[in-house]
């Protein structure tokens, strides 16, 4: 990793907005961040999305199909994890070296969690574009 370049990290219904709401979240990204990145997903998220696949129909199916080929296209890093929850393994993860790291994510347990760690995020706002909070 280049010096003052940060790792962006990749929450399961992060990867679904594409699908559910329209938005370039890769392009929103490099609007928004303004040093090098690399994109990453823990392999618990890979996994969420596969049990959504197996359990869900309709739109949160179709969402997730889409979020699975979207980390392949894009070549995003999957970290590999040993939790099956993956906002804990998030919180486990980034908390080592909160530095380096920025989680984009929708869910409010984990950005109130990520917030008093003092954690940048990335969330959606008005289903139309990403904004970042530090």
């Amino acid at each position: 990793m280049t010096p003052g370049s940060k790792k962006v990290l990749l929450d399961t219904n992060f990867l679904l907005i594409p699908a559910q709401f329209g938005v370039d979240i890769f392009s929103e990204m490099e609007r928004i961040i303004a040093v090098p990145f690399t994109l990453h997903v823990l392999k618990a998220t890979i996994d969420e999305a596969g049990r959504i696949i197996r359990q869900q129909r309709g739109k949160d199916k179709a969402a997730a199909k889409i979020a699975i080929q979207l980390v392949k296209a894009k070549n995003i890093g999957i970290i590999p994890s040993d939790q099956s929850y993956a906002d804990k393994a998030i919180i486990d993860l980034v908390e080592n070296d909160p530095d380096e790291w920025i989680v984009a994510t929708q869910d409010a347990g984990l950005t109130s969690e990520l917030r008093s760690r003092n954690i940048p995020i990335i969330t959606l706002r008005k289903k139309k574009h990403l904004i970042m909070i530090e």
